[in-house]
Formats: C-alpha cells, sequence, structure tokens
C-alpha cells in the first residue's frame, strides 16, 4: 500500500493535474472519485488483474460506470507497474538480465519456463489471421515466455508479446533468456530440442 501511494504521488504530483498543467485550483476540489481512497483504487486494481473481468462487470462490482472503469485502469496501471518495480517485485522484461535479478536468486536458483496464451479477437481480414493462429481448436491467441522461481513461485521473466502460432522453443531461443549460474530449469516437452 505504501509503495501503491508512493508512486502514484510520484506520477501524479498534487501539483500538477492529470495532464501535467500547473493546478488553478487547490487540492480536493471538484468532483469526488469513486474509490476515494488509496486502498480503494489499489484494491480496483488487484482484483482486475487477477479476474480480467470485462470491464462493465468489474465497474458493476465497483459501483463505477464502464467508462469510469476504463480511465481508472488506464490511469492507475503505470501506477502499479511502478509501485512494484519499486518494491523489487516486477518481473524482468530483459532476458539478458535475469541471471542478475535478485527474483531468480531468491533460494537455489530452480527456475521454470514455460509458454502462456491468452486468447485475442480473430482478425476480420483473411490474411492477418494466420499469424495469431495457435492452432489448438483454431484459437487465436498472443503468447508469452515465462519463468518462474519455484521456489518463490515469483515470476522472474516476463516476455515480449508474440504471435500464437509462435512455438515455445523457439521464442524462447530467439529471447536468448540469462540464467543464473548453476540454475537448474525445469520445462515441458514443448522445450525439448
Amino acid at each position: 500500500m505504501p509503495a501503491f501511494q508512493a508512486a502514484s504521488n510520484k506520477k501524479y504530483p498534487t501539483d500538477r493535474t492529470l495532464d501535467g498543467q500547473a493546478r488553478q485550483r487547490r487540492v480536493g476540489a471538484g468532483a469526488k472519485g469513486k474509490l476515494p481512497n488509496w486502498t480503494d483504487k489499489l484494491l480496483f486494481m488487484l482484483v482486475y488483474q487477477k479476474t480480467t473481468p470485462l470491464q462493465t462487470m468489474h465497474g458493476l462490482q465497483c459501483n463505477v460506470s464502464q467508462s469510469h472503469t476504463n480511465y481508472g485502469l488506464h490511469h492507475l496501471w503505470p501506477v502499479l507497474q511502478q509501485a512494484l518495480r519499486d518494491m523489487g517485485q516486477a518481473p524482468e522484461r530483459e532476458a539478458s538480465q535475469v541471471a542478475h535479478n535478485p527474483l531468480a536468486l531468491e533460494g537455489t536458483p530452480t527456475l521454470a519456463i514455460d509458454g502462456t496464451e491468452r486468447r485475442r479477437q480473430r482478425p476480420t481480414d483473411a490474411t492477418q489471421q494466420k499469424e495469431p493462429d495457435s492452432g489448438k481448436q483454431k484459437t487465436h491467441t498472443d503468447k508469452h515466455i515465462l519463468l518462474v522461481n519455484e521456489h518463490t513461485n515469483t515470476v522472474v521473466y516476463l516476455g515480449p508479446t508474440l504471435a500464437g502460432s509462435m512455438h515455445d522453443k523457439k521464442a524462447a531461443d530467439e529471447a536468448s533468456i540469462a540464467s543464473p549460474v548453476n540454475a537448474t530449469l525445469d520445462k515441458d516437452t514443448g522445450f525439448q530440442g
């Protein structure tokens, strides 16, 4: 909670508007939001990240309209990312830096690698449909390569968004993930080769 509040104060200083311009009115003037305190805002973001509901449904749970849900998600997402980085809990996004990441070095370096897919809307253009097609039950997906510390169950590395048609092994090879010294790596059969 303190990291989230500090990140919000850094991203949106009280002497500036959300657009970054100097304030003309004092802080607290104007309409009051439906999520008045930091605890509500953090819970709003964490529940959305955990369950990934439709914005309309998430808004109903929080007594907020869909447009305010969208607005809140887009303004609070960078704050949550910064808070996680400040606490040292954000996954590494650069594959070459994984070997030095403290999340990978906690406990004995036993890591697990896997590819994860999330569904996406099927492109309407026939020429664009082939790339995101994962080949699994005619599903169109986006793919990420994940590296997890097995002792702490923490995501150490989150790869870039790739098309669902790319094979897990090929995506991992292209990422060139640098492993810690003497690390063991658990993998499924999709990574053998």
